[in-house]
């Protein structure tokens, strides 16, 4: 069936990227496959992740296919549009049906776009991975592709108000190579040398990110280890 709807929305996101006067850094598109399954990876910090995530596929021309909560799937907006584009609805307590539709999906060449750390990360450092992604990539015999976002925390994220402004925030994607995957090694292991992957890119992305905070009340997007105000990954669990 052809994708009818997803192109169009994709071309409505990047029309509103330049309104908003978004500056994008974005490095490692090269990395995501122009053909055959894959499992995309990303960090989590903003509502919005999913957009940006798929933005790094669009280079080689591939539309992502994202697992998300099914009640994403129920709102009477989000809904329609979340099924025309084939998502895919996760039921937190029964996720068997979200995996196999996955896996076949994998296996038709499709890519998959998971957050393993499942909700966001108030703290913006790494949770820990679920390892649906690992068992997903190994059963389906595709590479995972770890990466990393940061600033998309400053447009829309959980206990802050939506900032759509237009006031040139950067945000920073960075792409890393694809990890191929031992059928004999555990998912835990795949899942913690994917975990340090997305760490490292993350790390890099923060690094290069050319905006800093105005002031102790502007801080509150970047991360205690790092100066800033946000919860420590300790009173984020807390909360």
């Amino acid at each position: 069936m052809a994708d009818l709807l997803y192109p169009p929305v994709i071309g409505a996101a990047r029309a509103w990227f330049k309104a908003l006067d978004l500056r994008f850094d974005i490095h490692g598109t090269e990395h995501v496959p122009s053909r055959g399954g894959a499992v995309l990876v990303s960090n989590h910090i903003s509502y919005l992740d999913f957009i940006f995530t798929g933005l790094a596929a669009r280079p080689a021309k591939r539309l992502v296919r994202f697992m998300a909560k099914d009640s994403v799937f129920r709102h009477k907006v989000s809904g329609p549009l979340m099924r025309a584009m084939k998502h895919i609805p996760v039921d937190r307590s029964r996720g068997e049906g979200a995996y196999a539709h996955a896996l076949k999906a994998l296996r038709s060449g499709e890519i998959i776009g998971v957050f393993p750390e499942a909700t966001i990360s108030c703290s913006f450092t790494l949770k820990d991975f679920k390892s649906g992604a690992a068992r997903l990539a190994q059963e389906a015999r595709v590479p995972l592709v770890p990466m990393a976002l940061w600033g998309t925390q400053r447009l829309w994220t959980k206990g802050h108000k939506r900032d759509f402004g237009r006031n040139h925030l950067p945000v920073s994607i960075r792409v890393g190579e694809p990890m191929n995957t031992d059928q004999d090694e555990p998912a835990a292991g795949v899942t913690e040398r994917l975990r340090e992957r997305v760490q490292e890119l993350l790390e890099a992305a923060q690094r290069a990110y050319p905006a800093v905070p105005k002031g102790a009340a502007d801080s509150w997007w970047q991360p205690a280890h790092l100066g800033g105000t946000a919860p420590t990954p300790a009173q984020a669990r807390a909360l």
